[in-house]
């Protein structure tokens, strides 16, 4: 297949289905996959392909969402490096509506802050070219998937030597969180559909240690409907052939070994930190990233006296067990009353790959309407 329509030919989505509905059958019993990609639940959600599976399989909802693990706490050091005097704060759009204690970056910029939504850390290092008189920092989240490119500017501000230009840093790493949501109590999986974003830059072996240490299965997925019902056919045919092991759904796009030459850039200016913290998941040993000491005069930890101060998320809110697929989004109390896209709670009503935000824009088809739908 080659082109977008292809991906979501209903006749395809229907010959999928089923065989999915045969293999759970066969196997008789339920079967509880985590979507880990926040894309991959936006698919889920917006094609109703959750009300078209099987009764037996369940879709739990991971912490692949950059926006979403980002505690409210470091939230707090962003809206105060945006209210530096001489400050340009730079950020992806996303995150500008996160709420912290203080308020957004949004509602930042409206008291006064100089607080600027980019496509790229490359149009925020220009921004610092054109203003030598001030100082630029830019926000950097995500997974290994953004890293290289923050990286790559960093490299890129180190070789035209600029003074004014920083980077507050909150890349984390996708194996830590998988390990200590597999290591919790109160969550069962029975295999992972796997990030195919990440696994564009970090390969699919790094994902070996799900089968080899858990005994569970996980198929790497690209984000079209039929990538997502093969995954779980994928996933099916594992446990009806007694396999356990990784496999690449998106071999259109990732490799085993992933982006050797971006590993390698990162390896060169990140330095992993000693512990990071996570919504809903807390402190994780070795989970993000900082900036290495070869490079710490672009790091804002290094250039500016932060607060550094964290804070527990509202009472009200629920998103940390939203990320580690402990309840589903209408199980939060809040969800789509007190907290809605136009007045979010926490961040997995903001973000566009956030569980809550997916399931309020797109989730609340019920599965006889869906079903009618694919037999249309």
């Amino acid at each position: 297949m080659r082109f977008v329509d292809e991906f979501r030919d209903p006749a395809a989505a229907r010959s999928l289905l089923t065989v999915i509905e045969g293999q759970a059958e066969r196997l008789g019993r339920p079967l509880s996959f985590m979507e880990v990609c926040g894309g991959h639940t936006h698919t889920i959600y917006r094609h109703g392909l959750e009300h078209l599976l099987p009764e037996s399989i369940q879709l739990v909802h991971g912490p692949g969402c950059p926006v979403c693990v980002i505690p409210m706490g470091r939230v707090d050091d962003a809206v105060w490096l945006a209210h530096r005097p001489g400050v340009i704060f730079t950020t992806f759009g996303d995150m500008m509506r996160v709420p912290g204690t203080e308020g957004s970056l949004l509602q930042a910029q409206a008291s006064g802050a100089d607080v600027r939504f980019v496509y790229s850390p490359l149009d925020a290092l220009k921004i610092a070219i054109d203003n030598p008189d001030k100082e630029v920092v830019f926000f950097a989240v995500g997974f290994e998937t953004t890293a290289p490119s923050t990286a790559v500017t960093i490299a890129r501000a180190a070789a035209l030597d600029v003074r004014n230009f920083s980077i507050f840093c909150n890349h984390v790493l996708i194996e830590p969180p998988l390990r200590a949501i597999l290591d919790s109590a109160d969550l069962e999986l029975d295999g992972f559909i796997g990030p195919g974003h990440v696994s564009t830059v970090v390969g699919t072996e790094i994902f070996r240690f799900i089968p080899e240490d858990y005994g569970l299965p996980i198929v790497v997925t690209g984000f079209e409907p039929l990538d997502i019902l093969q995954s779980i056919e994928m996933l099916l045919a594992q446990y009806e052939s007694g396999r356990c092991e990784v496999e690449n759904q998106y071999a259109r796009v990732v490799r085993p070994e992933g982006n050797p030459a971006a590993l390698a850039l990162m390896r060169q200016v990140f330095a992993v930190r000693e512990t990071f913290e996570w919504r809903g998941l807390g402190y994780i040993p070795r989970s993000g990233y900082g900036i290495h000491p070869d490079y710490a005069r672009f790091d804002a930890e290094q250039k500016f006296a932060m607060p550094g101060v964290r804070v527990a998320d509202p009472p009200a809110c629920e998103c940390g067990s939203v990320l580690r697929g402990v309840i589903k989004p209408w199980q939060c109390k809040v969800f789509g009353t007190a907290c809605t896209p136009e007045t979010p709670i926490g961040t997995c009503m903001v973000s566009p790959e956030g569980a809550c935000a997916a399931y309020y824009n797109f989730g609340r088809l019920h599965r006889e309407a869906a079903q009618a739908v694919a037999r249309a």
